[in-house]
């Protein structure tokens, strides 16, 4: 074989073995619980963003209501509607320490 089919070949295995490590790390993500990005999938709506509209939840057979526009499901209040977890904003307050010069 030639040298330049050589190097096509092994940079054609190179491609293959980095899609292989991409995809396993893909799916190693999706069984923890991680969404796309590696961010953590919503617990209360599994990463839909949506959840049961509460119209449905006590319904006696209507339509629907104007936040779920008659489709039964409307934006999950614990994410936003992102199917992305979001982190709790905290408030921090620091008080000057009192140390002599």
């Amino acid at each position: 074989m030639s040298p330049v089919v050589l190097t096509q070949l092994a940079t054609g295995l190179s491609v293959l073995a980095g899609a292989v490590l991409i995809k396993r790390s893909m799916d190693e993500n999706s069984m923890m619980g991680m969404g796309p990005g590696g961010s953590p999938r919503c617990p209360t709506c599994n990463g839909s963003g949506r959840v049961k509209c509460l119209c449905k939840r006590w319904s006696d057979g209507d339509v629907g209501c104007r936040t779920c526009a008659g489709s039964g499901r409307m934006a999950c209040s614990s994410c936003g509607g992102g199917g992305k977890g979001r982190p709790i904003p905290v408030r921090l307050s620091v008080q000057p320490s009192n140390r002599p010069s």
